[in-house]
């Protein structure tokens, strides 16, 4: 039975597709949209989590002072705490991507596309060559989660760090290291 797969024209493409399949990713909010700081002000002050934003943000009023700023939009407030609130806003908008499940950091991949170790170089996956099979259990992936939780997980890094924390753990450095100089790769997660 087939697991999830990630199709791209990279293998660190192919890595954040699949993984995108099984997590959700980091990503703002469509309801923060808001662009004068009273609105903004507004839509942080009526949850919980938005007055956490902004006690991290560094706003400190009292509570007088925030109904005052809240009852006029027209409130003359000072351009310093205008940027505080929109930092708070912005924050606010951003939610934090799930962390990289145990299914995936303990899964077995199969990788499917040209790769190349020293002068060993073919195209896996084919009636001539079977998948490049990697075991996941074996790696390291807190760098590779950290990037990710922060939204910082690109392709290249992404392609990178498997190769390092992931494929060279199971199976060793290769001739001359691990190449992966295609244009098409698919990975299947077992």
């Amino acid at each position: 039975m087939a697991g999830p797969t990630g199709h791209g024209g990279s293998l660190g493409t192919a890595l954040n597709d699949l993984l995108r399949s099984q997590v959700t990713p980091r990503h703002r909010l469509s309801s923060y949209t808001a662009k004068h700081w009273h609105a903004q002000l507004s839509q942080l002050t009526a949850t919980h989590r938005g007055y956490q934003t902004l006690e991290d943000a560094g706003l400190h009023v009292t509570a007088r002072t925030l109904l005052n700023w809240l009852s006029d939009p027209e409130y003359n407030v000072r351009g310093s705490y205008r940027d505080l609130i929109h930092t708070a806003y912005e924050n606010a908008a951003i939610v934090s991507a799930d962390p990289i499940p145990d299914q995936v950091k303990n899964g077995q991949f199969e990788i499917s596309g040209i790769v190349k170790t020293g002068d060993d170089e073919r195209e896996r996956g084919t009636r001539r060559a079977a998948p490049l099979r990697i075991d996941g259990s074996r790696g390291h992936w807190d760098e590779i989660e950290e990037l990710w939780l922060a939204g910082e997980l690109t392709d290249d890094a992404f392609e990178d760090r498997f190769i390092d924390a992931v494929i060279v753990e199971d199976i060793g450095e290769g001739t001359d290291g691990w190449e992966f100089p295609g244009g098409s790769y698919s990975i299947e997660l077992r």
